[in-house]
């Protein structure tokens, strides 16, 4: 692990006790380590790598698939990683009920297969915000749930719960890192409201907008001490039930949704996003037709050029009800749909991936899927997958 000063941390620890208000002027940050000079040089570079991989390597880069296996991965799995070397993998419970050294090795074993078909390494992905979103054995990685933090900050006040949040997430990230982990699917950054607490409950850090904020942030900089990189999710919120199993509609006019994502916005603000994930819930006042994951005004007119969005947007998975619910899309087609929208990464199970990875080179050879889509999103995944902000 790459060495972290002293005063880095307590710097860190300073901003993230420092309520974010929306009016607030200049406040404490810690040494950026990135600069504009060299974030062009390493995105100019990304972006060269991504021209030179060709259309089978590329379609795959775009991917973070499920893998099967505990311990090693099953024999399908091994064909299935050979013919598409995917851009990142992703850990479940089943993966993570074993061992640490069972789980070094898988992530080892998929990594190298990766690469014999691939110039670049996978993203290692898990989905750990805490409490009951935790594909780990107890110990392994524990982490309290967002919404104790609130209650945390309710009875201490806070600051105590901000610097708790720092030390929890450093401390769970380092175990992530020692796996082989280095992308967490995390923190969700949606403050409770009637629409999202059926769905969010002890997965948001509450209902005050400038709370969740601050928690969002200092989650993002525990990980990242640690060297794991987090996604923000999920834009541009949830509503109603789960949508794993039904679909959800974000209601209001622009400007009150302009409210609802205060927090993304807070965060895109001071660089603090690196990757946000899109959800599946239907925003008529941005797009009557499409949902989120799938709505070019959503992800590009919204993300990108309202809120000037520069990381990486991953969509959630399309064989999800919400997304299933919103025109019995294959998630294949839509994976492209996705795609072409605006997004830069899709997740799949494991039995869509060779339809998904053919879908994408098909979509490039009719011209569906332009190839300077595709490699710009492969340019903003290389970007992140050359860490320049984790160098010291």
């Amino acid at each position: 692990m790459r060495f972290i000063p002293v005063f880095t941390i307590l710097l860190l620890l300073l901003f993230s006790a420092c309520s974010v208000k929306k009016d607030k002027a200049a406040e404490p940050t810690a040494p950026e380590i990135i600069t504009p000079d060299n974030e062009k040089i390493a995105r100019e570079r990304a972006a060269l790598i991504a021209s030179a991989l060709d259309d089978g390597q590329l379609a795959a880069q775009v991917i973070i698939t499920g893998i099967d296996g505990k311990g090693s991965l099953s024999r399908d799995m091994k064909i299935l990683l050979s013919e598409c070397p995917a851009g990142g993998i992703m850990l479940f419970r089943y993966n993570l009920n074993t061992d640490n050294s069972a789980i070094q090795n898988l992530i080892a074993e998929s990594s190298a297969l990766i690469m014999e078909g691939s110039p670049v390494s996978p993203f290692v992905v898990v989905d750990h915000e805490g409490g009951k979103v935790n594909r780990f054995l107890p110990g392994a990685a524990d982490l309290p749930a967002a919404y104790s933090y609130w209650e945390t900050a309710q009875s201490e006040g806070s600051a105590s719960a901000i610097a708790r949040i720092l030390i929890d997430s450093f401390n769970a990230g380092i175990k992530l890192h020692e796996l082989g982990i280095n992308f967490n699917l995390a923190p969700v950054a949606e403050f409770l409201n009637d629409d999202n607490t059926i769905f969010l409950e002890g997965r948001s850090y509450g209902p005050d907008p400038d709370f969740t904020v601050d928690s969002a942030r200092a989650f993002i900089a525990g990980m990242e001490l640690a060297g794991v990189i987090c996604a923000v999710k999920h834009f541009p919120g949830s509503a109603g039930a789960d949508p794993h199993y039904f679909p959800g509609k974000l209601n209001g006019n622009k400007e009150a949704l302009a409210e609802l994502v205060f927090p993304f916005a807070a965060l895109i603000n001071d660089n603090k996003a690196r990757a946000i994930m899109i959800s599946h819930s239907a925003v008529p006042a941005w797009d009557a037709e499409k949902i989120a994951s799938l709505s070019p005004a959503v992800m590009g007119e919204w993300l990108r050029q309202e809120l000037g969005f520069k990381g990486l947007i991953i969509s959630d998975d399309f064989s999800m009800g919400a997304a299933t619910a919103a025109g019995r899309t294959r998630p294949e087609d839509a994976a492209v749909q996705s795609l072409i929208a605006g997004a830069d990464m899709v997740l799949v199970w494991p039995p869509d991936l060779r339809r998904t990875h053919r879908a994408i080179q098909a979509a490039l050879a009719d011209g569906r899927l332009s190839r300077q889509r595709l490699e710009e999103a492969a340019g903003r995944i290389l970007y992140e997958k050359l860490g320049i902000r984790n160098e010291e």
